[in-house]
């Protein structure tokens, strides 16, 4: 493969495919939902998202000898089958946890001062403590918050986690980073169902940014109609692109599968395909990830009378996604699921907190540890 300019297919959502890589191949351009095994025939390279189910199916009878998927997750990835064909493969582990923390601490500030009470009187809780949920816990413990873990794979060989009972009767705040795995010793689908879901405790914030179907929704549905004390966040969903009304009316905050769409995270993880490819390849990189990164484009800010949710909303307000998915939600099935792809693939420029420079921190401390850079002015 590295003896010729090489057929490379990809996402149309992937930022800076087409620079990073026309030094390799000829870049094409494709929507993730649509991408077929026609497309692929005469492809030697194929860079996806979360919405492509990448198998057999889709590979038999091309030329494709490398996968990349721009993702953490690998659930839409038959890697059993890759493996089997000889088929070179890489994710992107970690390129936009930063972004899905900065979206967790956004709703949780929102619904902090929406609801009046002070984030650091709550107990919280991560479920899956890999590359999002490990950042999250060290954002959360810079900030003094009490935290409780949940990760039976990660509890086999290390300390310091509990059960998934404890947490749920123990915490007021529940934030879901788990994989999506249907098989194993731990399978997560459907981790929380109807029991799990009715032992919540009153008034516990329930946050899922990681797979939808890790929540049965249709049991989430019914037990939200019968305690309205819960406060429910969701980011992903159980048959995406599809998201049900009546669950959505339920929730304070919805969005479509975006919490990792900060502009810095989606090219993070473009570059990481990047340098695997090349690695692959056996050939060296012709760029760094700084020849793609924007410079940081909110310059300075003095907090002076802003608060700590006033600066997150100055780089990112969840509220915006929030509307932009209730306006689509009285659309007949098919036009709302195209609505639904419509704002990830049209989705604005997101940066992450630390593009914000703070001046003069009324707590320095504070600001830092939700990932703001602090400067000095002049």
């Amino acid at each position: 493969m590295q003896n010729k300019k090489l057929n490379i297919l990809a996402d149309e959502n992937m930022p800076m495919v087409t620079e990073m890589f026309s030094s390799i191949g000829n870049v094409v351009r494709r929507s993730g939902r649509e991408i077929s095994q026609q497309d692929l025939v005469d492809q030697d390279v194929l860079l996806v998202r979360s919405i492509t189910q990448v198998d057999a199916a889709l590979l038999q009878a091309t030329s494709v000898q490398f996968v990349g998927t721009a993702t953490i997750g690998t659930d839409h990835i038959d890697q059993e089958y890759l493996a089997e064909q000889s088929i070179g493969f890489s994710n992107a582990p970690g390129c936009n946890a930063e972004a899905v923390v900065e979206y967790v601490l956004s709703v949780i500030f929102l619904l902090a001062e929406r609801y009046g009470f002070d984030p650091k009187t709550r107990n919280f809780g991560i479920v899956g403590v890999g590359n999002v949920g490990g950042r999250l816990q060290k954002r959360l413990d810079k900030l003094g918050y009490n935290i409780l873990l949940n990760d039976p794979i990660r509890a086999e060989q290390e300390p310091g986690f509990v059960d998934l009972d404890q947490l749920i009767q123990e915490c007021d705040v529940i934030c879901l980073h788990t994989p999506l795995t249907g098989q194993g010793p731990y399978p997560t689908r459907h981790l929380f169902s109807a029991k799990q879901l009715n032992a919540l405790k009153p008034n516990c914030i329930l946050l899922n940014a990681g797979r939808g179907p890790v929540i049965d929704n249709q049991a989430l549905l019914k037990v939200s109609e019968k305690r309205p004390d819960l406060k429910l966040v969701l980011d992903v969903w159980e048959h995406e692109p599809w998201v049900d009304p009546k669950l959505a009316e339920r929730c304070d905050i919805i969005s479509p599968h975006i919490a990792g769409y900060s502009l810095d995270g989606k090219i993070r993880g473009t570059f990481m395909l990047y340098k695997a490819l090349c690695q692959h390849l056996g050939i060296v990189c012709q760029h760094t990830l700084s020849d793609f990164l924007p410079s940081a484009d909110l310059s300075e800010l003095e907090q002076g009378d802003h608060s700590v949710l006033e600066l997150m909303q100055r780089v990112y307000d969840p509220q915006q996604d929030d509307l932009l998915l209730r306006n689509t939600l009285t659309l007949p099935e098919p036009e709302q699921k195209a609505a639904f792809d419509h704002l990830r693939k049209q989705y604005r420029i997101r940066r992450e907190f630390a593009s914000l420079n703070v001046l003069q921190a009324k707590d320095p401390q504070q600001l830092e540890a939700i990932g703001f850079q602090l400067a000095e002015p002049g």
